[in-house]
């Protein structure tokens, strides 16, 4: 188990270095559609947003899978994913992520719902700018609650706990 906990951690730590260029990568796209008339620059915004919570999600896919050894199912698993990163579970780990980061992060989760589900030319450019702006404030949170899991990893992993 202990192995397990090191290799969780070691891919934390790579998924947020990826999820550091989707932030930056959305950013400067955004940028550019600020600049222009073009909705292409909007899809691709969106895009990038679907991407950036995706990557969290599967990080806690990983964790969920790995070191809770329970992942929820059925029509509502992405709610309750977070729900459950959000919790201490006694015994096995403290919780993932704050509750403000949990509240923060459900606004990407439905935007997710939302870039899947319709047309690129029906989303709302100002919702866009909204979760654009949000952006990296939200990965300053996401990569402090993560960066402290994993380090409770490595501790618990190396058998400093």
């Amino acid at each position: 188990m202990k192995d397990t906990y090191l290799a969780v951690a070691g891919r934390v730590r790579q998924e947020l270095q990826e999820l550091t260029e989707v932030v930056e990568r959305t950013t400067n796209i955004w940028q550019r559609a600020s600049q222009s008339a073009d909705d292409y620059y909007v899809d691709a915004t969106a895009l990038n947003l679907h991407g950036f919570y995706a990557g969290v999600e599967r990080i806690f896919e990983i964790i969920a899978d790995r070191i809770d050894r329970a992942k929820p199912t059925g029509a509502y698993w992405h709610q309750e994913l977070l729900q459950q990163m959000a919790a201490e579970i006694p015994r096995v780990r403290p919780a993932v992520l704050s509750s403000e980061t949990r509240d923060k992060l459900d606004r990407y989760r439905g935007f997710r719902h939302v870039v899947r589900n319709v047309y690129t030319f029906n989303l709302d450019a100002e919702q866009v700018e909204v979760l654009v702006r949000q952006l990296q404030p939200t990965m300053d949170r996401v990569s402090h609650d993560l960066l402290e899991f994993a380090d409770f990893l490595e501790q618990v992993g190396s058998g400093e706990r």
